[in-house]
């Protein structure tokens, strides 16, 4: 090595230290500069780092993206139903409560990078297939859609399309091994709020309601006004499985039942001063005796009508325990198209109840709620919340309700699980009733379309060896002929099958009025209906 050069090596490396710490102290300068100017906005932290990334980050970023990806992760830490809707969604959001569109007839949320069905358009292409509420869509046209960080958009764009054109969805079942493969018409998806309203006998009326939106007061109110030119004197209203909707909607038919400066609900927040709904004074329905059926599925809008009334004294609630969703949202638009749909207050029935069940937990604890009272038998046998003393409240005369989340009926009714065979799951679980009354329907439809209630078409397949023929084409579908299953599921295999058929040619004109022989719920209500029990007899 040159002596030279080693003579000044101790000399370079103190060259480059010093140089070094003034480069240094130069950048420090420089970032402290920026530093400091984002201090400007240490009274919002979540600003300051946005401002930081924009002005200090090492590469560029898309913040815009960034903020929206962070969102919904935001809200998160809040309570289960505050929502985020992007401005590419809210044309969709909007649709499904103001007008018609063609696609498959589904709500989804995506859930752990999953599409999950939140719920199925009453008359739309899904729900006359057999599609559920909870099912995954796994995949679409036998491309996976699960666990690749699918976005609402792009699921959007798979499901909905024109008027007429097919397409292939598989679904996951929970407590099904394999998926179920439906090939699905795209069609108008209907808007209604109302699915049907028909006279039961003489003088008892049924008038179900599947959600509260922009028209349901309107559509219930004629649906009213048709059961009482029948004569009906009493009336059955059918909100199991309604998620709820426009608070108006609701407040303006439990109007129509109570006298003038009857309570119907109030509401309260934080930010937001105890605002009382009372009755107006309309009472239409002041004559008429009303039922009120609801289950697990019944949220929102529903517990406000069932609580209403049940606290006024004014029905009978029959069924099982609601959901529990009474947080008020509000939705805050912003300059971009998106929203903000943030939860602001809570309801509250006259009695002083919370609707809203508790979600300290967390959100997934919240939605596994209803499975976790499944387990515990609450819907085999009375809700335990019923012994709960301290949940206890009063309704006008003094009758004893309880609080806790949700709604508790009057008489309660548990779920059904007669003549579920292994025969009868496994057709259920491959959807094959749904599958073989379209078809049946379709071939058949000439000599169908000619009969005009659900009463002749009952007549008509009563006629035909239409369980025979099913039993056939299970065998085809993969599902052998069982004697002792068919034995022990034939009533509700053939009811089944007679009401999807009727569904496929007159709606739910023609479904309803024969699933009613196997649906225990309505037969409970029509039974306590006949015994004239008051609301004053369940003290």
């Amino acid at each position: 090595m040159n002596k030279r050069f080693v003579i000044y090596i101790p000399l370079l490396l103190s060259v480059a230290l010093v140089t070094g710490l003034f480069i240094g102290n130069s950048l420090n300068r420089n970032s402290q500069a920026v530093f400091n100017l984002s201090r400007l906005n240490q009274g919002n932290k979540l600003s300051s780092i946005i401002e930081l990334i924009q002005t200090a980050y090492v590469d560029s970023v898309n913040t815009k993206e960034i903020v929206e990806k962070t969102i919904p992760d935001l809200l998160k830490n809040l309570d289960p139903h505050t929502s985020y809707i992007p401005a590419s969604d809210m044309r969709e959001v909007e649709e499904e409560m103001h007008g018609n569109f063609s696609g498959i007839g589904v709500q989804f949320s995506i859930q752990e990078d999953t599409v999950m069905v939140v719920d199925v358009i009453s008359g739309g292409p899904s729900h006359k297939l057999g599609i559920l509420a909870g099912d995954r869509i796994v995949t679409v046209n036998d491309s996976v859609i699960a666990g690749v960080n699918i976005r609402n958009e792009q699921v959007l764009r798979l499901l909905r399309g024109e008027k007429g054109t097919k397409v292939k969805v598989g679904i996951q079942r929970k407590g099904f091994p394999k998926l179920f493969d439906f090939e699905i018409t795209r069609g108008d998806i209907p808007i209604y709020s109302v699915d049907v309203s028909y006279m039961i006998d003489n003088e008892t009326g049924f008038i179900k309601v599947s959600r509260f939106a922009e028209q349901t007061y309107e559509e219930f109110m004629a649906g009213m006004e048709k059961l009482d030119k029948a004569g009906a004197q009493k009336v059955i209203v059918d909100l199991r499985g309604n998620p709820g909707g426009y608070l108006m909607a609701v407040i303006r038919m439990v109007d129509e039942f109570l006298q003038k400066g009857e309570p119907i609900l109030f509401t309260q927040g934080k930010f937001q001063p105890k605002k009382i709904y009372n009755a107006t004074a309309r009472d239409t329905w002041d004559k008429k005796k009303v039922f009120v059926l609801i289950d697990e599925f019944s949220a929102s809008a529903s517990e406000i009508f069932a609580g209403a009334l049940q606290d006024n004294d004014r029905a009978i609630v029959i069924g099982r325990r609601s959901f529990g969703k009474g947080l008020v949202q509000e939705q805050i638009p912003f300059s971009d198209g998106s929203a903000i749909r943030l939860t602001v207050a809570r309801y509250y029935t006259p009695s002083g109840r919370s609707i809203q069940k508790p979600y300290d937990e967390g959100t997934d604890k919240y939605y596994e709620d209803l499975y976790n009272r499944m387990a515990h038998g609450e819907f085999e046998v009375a809700d335990s919340i019923q012994f709960n003393d301290s949940l206890k409240y009063h309704t006008k005369s003094g009758r004893i309700v309880y609080g806790g989340g949700g709604i508790m009926p009057d008489v309660f009714v548990p779920a059904d699980t007669s003549g579920r065979s292994e025969y009868f799951i496994n057709i259920y679980q491959k959807g094959l009733v749904y599958q073989y009354a379209f078809q049946y329907a379709d071939q058949h439809r000439t000599q169908l379309n000619s009969l005009k209630s659900a009463r002749e078409i009952e007549q008509y397949l009563e006629q035909q060896n239409v369980l025979g023929d099913f039993v056939r084409y299970a065998a085809s579908k993969g599902v052998a002929p069982d004697s002792k299953g068919l034995n022990e599921s034939r009533v509700i295999i053939h009811t089944q099958l007679k009401a999807y058929i009727a569904r496929n040619i007159l709606g739910e004109e023609g479904f309803y009025p024969i699933i009613q022989q196997i649906d225990k719920t309505l037969l409970k209500a029509i039974e306590v209906s006949h015994q004239n029990l008051l609301v004053e007899n369940l003290k």
